[in-house]
């Protein structure tokens, strides 16, 4: 039996000889090869047809395009043969719809994005809705437009904004499009279509400029200048991501064009195209593109089975009108602030008025800080935050949907407010709490609610980061779970569903990160040196640097806890309490492992070394000479094998469903640099032997810190994959 193709190109054929071209693809008509070869032969035919006298491309249900489709990657690179250098760019795009002898006009409406911008700047013209999105994001994946983006979005807007467009991954919308020269008109979506005949029919007759992007040379600098401006990219990029390659193969591609002309660049760009496909970046940055889709596909579109026994059971998320937030400091307004952004009512918290109104002006000032960007007016920073209420006790909790509670990490306290809650909320009322690292067992353990406790950990800044771990007991109830799913969607997060334990996914999974450092100082290491590697790997900053930035108690209560639960593999440093007692705190002191001055810029503290010494002599433990001497490969393994150890430990103990979870957690909660795939994707890049016994030899020289679990030891032993899917029973979900 035949099977369908997944997308293809369809024509219709109008009274006036005008050819329709719609490219269809559920949901965004991305460019898979079912798609492009469809285009290709619909197009072939309507320029064989009499009937035909010019052509318009657009897309289905509103929709121009997405760009290529990501799942056909795999099958590129494993060398199929549609992966040829140059069959889209040049076969296709180039050869067949901008050297056709009949006029073609674009209309675009909703998405033209990568491949679909590509194919819309082969067209004679472009018409476009006013909101439509226009951009080339490839540079997110690894790689670089190639379908001939690299040619002619310069020579259509100037090669600053080309530049910007896509070593940003920066869409433009259709009204700015117009303006830069990407578009030529735009219009009101329901006369798109009729506008691009008729644009169509002028070119043909000559009522309309006849262009051909690809060598169009006005918008083009002189060659010293363009130079100059590529030079400049160059500096920035270099500046900007260290670490990544392809950036800078893009501005070489656009330079080829530039010096040598467009074709020869048009294949420069197809090369270069097939050279990143199969790059370590490229399959890291695809891997956590599907990781993230993955974790909240079932909630957009109900089309996969996110978490088994909760999202496959046909719930139906309930409606939450109102959402109380209990605490207002960093993390409660910061939550308070994403709520009210997506246009929940928020009723705020506060255990006296000079908190609450602390709390308040937190989170006008996270509003403020948008209206300074742009990002929002000051009428709507104002209408947003109308959605708030302050309060000081119960009585408004009457009718709220869900409470989050967000206090400090005391057990007794939150033990008190989720007694407090069952008696001042409605039956039906979601109590969350936004706890980093408690188990959620021991916070609900004096009510009668089990069934309606659940994990909402944000990471800070709430309203900015990306991730909401979803934490759910044995006995959370799969609605209260779909119902916060529901809501994570709302708010523009990233929700990973997660089980019950101390740090739960993404805190347990790190808590060796900072340990792994201190442990490595007290015997000889340089803090300093630690964190300049660590930055270096990727990190948005170093693990001493972090623990200023959250503060010294915070590391002490969240610290405290993985001691008291993991004591055979916690590390006993008192190097952090010492400097405490010494009045030392972190940014919020100016003085922690840095010194801080008032643009909150940090320095070396030369006293530190004072601190390291006291902190020696109290675990009786002596300097190392070999760890004095760490080389930077070394440092990254150190800091990371024992986080790579305790994820494998999370995966086994089913807390996650998937590896790439906890990929996904770990680059969008800690800022683990995505262009290593997350860190079961990273490891398995290195192997889990060589890891294992990398452990296993410093386990035996600096004890049980290091040791590699079991899950670990089994993987290394068959020489299999760390991410390899489980075969287990039921898992803690």
């Amino acid at each position: 039996m035949g099977s369908t193709p997944k997308g293809r190109a369809v024509m219709e054929v109008g009274a006036d000889g005008v050819a329709i071209i719609t490219l269809v693809n559920p949901p965004v008509n991305s460019l898979s090869f079912d798609v492009l070869y469809s285009l290709k032969e619909v197009y072939e035919q309507a320029l064989r047809r009499d009937d035909v006298k010019a052509i318009v491309i657009t897309g289905a249900k509103g929709k121009f395009s997405g760009g290529f489709d990501i799942s056909a990657f795999g099958g590129m690179q494993a060398g199929g043969a549609a992966s040829k250098p140059g069959f889209v760019s040049v076969e296709i795009l180039t050869d067949t719809v901008e050297a056709a002898r009949k006029p073609s006009v674009a209309a675009i409406d909703g998405l033209a994005l990568g491949g679909g911008l590509e194919v819309a700047m082969a067209c004679n013209a472009r018409i476009s809705s006013p909101n439509a999105q226009l951009g080339l994001p490839e540079l997110q994946l690894g790689i670089i437009p190639g379908f001939g983006g690299t040619q002619r979005l310069p020579r259509l807007v100037g090669l600053s904004k080309a530049l910007e467009m896509m070593l940003m991954s920066k869409p433009v919308k259709g009204v700015d499009a117009h303006s830069l020269g990407l578009v030529d008109a735009v219009v009101a979506p329901n006369q798109l279509v009729n506008t691009a005949r008729q644009w169509a029919l002028d070119i043909l007759n000559c009522r309309r400029p006849w262009v051909r992007s690809l060598y169009k040379t006005d918008k083009l600098e002189p060659l010293g200048e363009a130079r100059e401006i590529l030079n400049f990219a160059r500096a920035q990029t270099r500046k900007r991501a260290p670490n990544l390659t392809h950036p800078l193969v893009c501005i070489d591609v656009i330079e080829a064009g530039v010096v040598s002309g467009p074709v020869a660049g048009l294949w420069k760009e197809a090369e270069a195209f097939q050279g990143l496909l199969v790059t370590d970046t490229c399959k890291a940055l695809v891997h956590i593109f599907f990781a993230q889709r993955g974790t909240s596909k079932a909630v957009r579109i109900n089309l996969i089975i996110l978490v088994p026994g909760i999202t496959d059971l046909g719930l139906v998320p309930r409606r939450i009108n109102k959402v109380a937030i209990i605490g207002g400091g960093l993390m409660g307004s910061g939550i308070a602030t994403a709520l009210i952004l997506s246009n929940y009512p928020v009723i705020l918290k506060e255990v006296n008025e000079k908190f609450l109104q602390a709390a308040i002006g937190r989170v006008r000032a996270n509003l403020q800080s948008r209206v300074k960007k742009g990002a929002m007016t000051q009428e709507k920073s104002e209408k947003t935050l109308s959605l708030l209420k302050g309060v000081l006790d119960y009585k408004s909790f009457k009718d709220v949907g869900m409470v989050i509670e967000a206090v400090i990490e005391s057990v007794s306290l939150k033990q008190q407010i989720f007694v407090d809650l069952e008696t001042y909320c409605p039956p039906h009322c979601i109590l969350a709490s936004n706890t980093s690292t408690i188990d959620l067992n021991l916070i609900g353990e004096k009510t009668r609610s089990h069934d309606r406790i659940v994990g909402a950990h944000f990471f800070s800044p709430a309203h900015v980061m990306p991730l909401l771990e979803i934490v759910r007991t044995q006995r959370t109830s799969p609605q209260v779970i779909v119902d916060l799913l529901d809501v994570g969607k709302k708010i523009k997060k990233t929700p990973v569903v997660v089980g019950n334990c101390t740090g739960f996914a993404v805190n347990r999974m790190f808590f060796p990160y900072t340990q792994a450092a201190l442990l490595l100082v007290e015997r000889g290491a340089d803090v300093y040196k630690i964190d300049k590697v660590i930055t270096k790997f990727g990190m948005p900053m170093g693990p001493f640097r972090l623990v200023d930035l959250v503060g010294f108690g915070v590391a002490i209560a969240t610290g405290g806890q993985f001691v008291q639960n993991f004591p055979e593999r916690a590390d006993k440093s008192m190097l952090i309490p010492i400097m405490q007692e010494d009045k030392r705190a972190g940014e919020t002191t100016r003085k922690g492992f840095y010194l801080y001055d008032d643009k909150r810029k940090a320095s070396p503290d030369p006293e530190l070394k004072k601190y390291v010494e006291k902190a020696r002599d109290i675990s009786g433990v002596a300097i190392d000479p070999k760890l004095v001497k760490l080389s930077d490969k070394d440092i990254v393994e150190m800091i990371f094998f024992p986080v790579v150890n305790e994820a494998c430990r999370v995966y086994a103990e089913g807390i996650a469903v998937k590896a790439s979870d906890l990929d996904i957690a770990g680059v969008m909660g800690m800022g683990f640099p995505p262009y290593r795939g997350g860190v079961m994707f990273w490891a398995d890049s290195l192997g889990s032997k060589y890891i294992y016994s990398r452990l296993e030899e410093w386990s035996n020289l600096y004890g049980g810190f290091f040791k590699p679990c079991e899950y670990l030891a089994e993987r290394a032993a068959k020489g299999a994959p760390l991410s390899s899917p489980l075969e287990r029973a039921k898992p803690r979900l």
